[in-house]
């Protein structure tokens, strides 16, 4: 049985997948923050997967590893680039979820320009 989107919500590590124009699976491993029935994840804007949501924002997610190994089965879902405005929500929500180790990552990413360089992404259950 799939699991649902609040079930795969819980999980430390994330399998997105995005798909290219013809259709190709392209499964990245990301941290994600709930935020009410959304889920939130900052990227860079330049990333492939970035570009490939703009294309079509159809993606899976499944639970996984910190190396993207799947551990269990796929649901639908919607992915929406956010605009630079909510980088701030997106990272506070992700230090919010991942304690110390969220923060420390917050800190070294926006040393790097990410508030500059990085866009959030909204992950939404397909309807």
């Amino acid at each position: 049985m799939a699991p649902t989107f609040a079930e795969i919500a819980k999980s430390d590590y994330l399998l997105l997948t995005t798909f290219t124009k013809d259709g190709r699976p392209k499964p990245t491993p990301v941290w994600a923050a709930a935020d009410g029935d959304r889920l939130l994840v900052i990227t860079q804007e330049s990333s492939w997967k970035v570009k490939r949501i703009r294309n079509t924002p159809r993606v899976t997610l499944a639970v996984c590893d910190m190396r993207g190994r799947p551990k269990g089965e796929a649901i639908e879902a919607v992915a929406t680039v956010l605009d630079k405005a909510h980088n701030g929500a997106v990272y506070a929500a992700i230090g919010k979820r991942y304690g110390i180790i969220g923060r420390v990552f917050n800190v070294f990413s926006k040393l790097r320009g990410g508030m500059r360089n990085n866009v959030g992404l909204e992950l939404t259950a397909a309807e």
